[in-house]
């Protein structure tokens, strides 16, 4: 596998993270547009996206799982999950032997749609990465895995319970926002 040289890479911090933006907000505008295409609410849309990432990883989601993913309580992801099931698009199933967890299955119907919407999408990220090297994939993998660990750090501790107004970490310090 020959190895992806760039010319005149912008190596600055500030242009990777802005890189990484950009790529955050296309997924969010492939999935809107997915919901677009199936006609549901972009919500609906990414949780059912979610639905069948995890299916495809042999994990599948609980409610309680799929709400901590999409950001939603426990009880809009009740009634989110209610509109996908009564639409034909997602099959609650007890496959657990404690027959009290619930998980979360893409219908059928819609697995079939999903591959054909997001296949183009699939091959052409597949094709992009498949330019690199495995070492330097491991290195990516890397990165983005501690960036990751960071921001689920920081959504942990300095931006839980961030209060309106309050300087993120700032209920660490007793609440007081610190001055600059």
């Amino acid at each position: 596998m020959e190895e992806h040289a760039v010319a005149s890479v912008d190596t600055r911090p500030e242009r990777l993270l802005d890189d990484l933006r950009t790529f955050g907000a296309n997924y969010t505008e492939f999935t809107r547009r997915f919901a677009a295409w199936l006609g549901l609410h972009s919500t609906d849309a990414a949780a059912l996206a979610e639905i069948l990432y995890a299916e495809d990883k042999g994990v599948p989601l609980s409610p309680a799982r799929l709400s901590e993913r999409i950001g939603l309580s426990s009880g809009a992801t009740t009634a989110l999950l209610n509109r996908l099931e009564k639409a034909g698009h997602v099959v609650r199933k007890r496959e657990h032997t404690d027959r009290r967890i619930v998980t979360l299955r893409s219908s059928p119907e819609v697995r079939p749609q999903a591959m054909k919407f997001f296949g183009p999408y699939t091959e052409r990220l597949g094709a992009e990465i498949s330019r690199y090297t495995s070492a330097q994939l491991r290195q990516f993998q890397e990165f983005i895995t501690h960036l990751s660990d960071t921001m689920d750090s920081l959504l942990a501790h300095e931006y839980h319970a961030l209060q309106p107004g309050q300087r993120p970490g700032a209920q660490e310090n007793g609440g007081e926002t610190p001055t600059s």
